[in-house]
């Protein structure tokens, strides 16, 4: 045990002093029902002093607390620059080459949601797409034979919104195919090596409706000779 244990008076003054600390930290609103009883003026006031002096004692904690804080740095806002054309590259699609330049054409110089709805139809059978050789399905006028490519145009249909949504995030309005581009890929070997698979990638550039025609010098040159002959 330590002398500390022992000293009663050593407790009587540490109990005195708290209990000081205590009444120095009286609120405003007791002061106030204090001065309504008939306590002096001059005991209020130096109460309030006392609470004033605690209030900015407390203020300049929270201010160094805040100081110490590290400052979060603002990252500035970075400005994409806004694209002319939006672009979708798909590559080893499991579709024939001459199927998907076949779907090109037909798709090449419209917009992307007649496109699309154009490509549906073909998936119900409605439309046949042109093709060249000697291939059966012969309808339409101006045809002289197409097919029914239900698994391409699938395909086709999920990149042409693909290319929408690109467009849209670009802020291209009337969007339209300005290139459709199909080439043959790398084909792997099947089961025993004994058959090829059909890959092929596919390219689709989509503009603004007079950027696209602008970019096909070469139809605007044949209409151009059409109109000529027929003068």
């Amino acid at each position: 045990m330590t002398e500390k244990n022992y000293n009663p008076e050593q407790r009587n003054s540490k109990a005195m002093k708290n209990q000081a600390k205590a009444s120095k930290k009286i609120s405003k609103e007791i002061i106030k029902d204090i001065e309504k009883s008939g306590v002096p003026k001059e005991v209020a006031e130096k109460e309030e002093k006392l609470d004033e002096k605690a209030q900015k004692a407390e203020q300049k904690t929270e201010e160094k607390t805040e100081a110490e804080k590290p400052k979060e740095e603002k990252k500035p806002e970075i400005k994409r620059p806004k694209k002319s054309e939006a672009v979708v590259n798909a590559l080893s699609l499991p579709i024939s080459t001459k199927t998907a330049m076949a779907i090109c054409r037909f798709i090449r110089g419209k917009r992307i949601n007649f496109a699309i709805e154009k490509l549906e139809q073909v998936v119900e059978m409605k439309i046949a797409i042109p093709m060249k050789g000697e291939i059966p399905h012969r309808h339409g006028k101006g045809m002289m034979s197409g097919r029914y490519p239900k698994k391409a145009s699938e395909i086709f249909i999920k990149l042409l919104k693909s290319l929408s949504a690109n467009a849209n995030f670009n802020g291209i309005e009337n969007p339209a195919i300005a290139e459709a581009i199909a080439n043959i890929a790398s084909r792997p070997h099947g089961k025993f090596g004994a058959v090829r698979k059909k890959r092929t990638h596919v390219k689709l550039i989509a503009r603004q409706k007079a950027e696209s025609l602008a970019a096909s010098p070469k139809r605007s040159q044949n209409r151009e000779l059409k109109t000529k002959e027929k003068k």
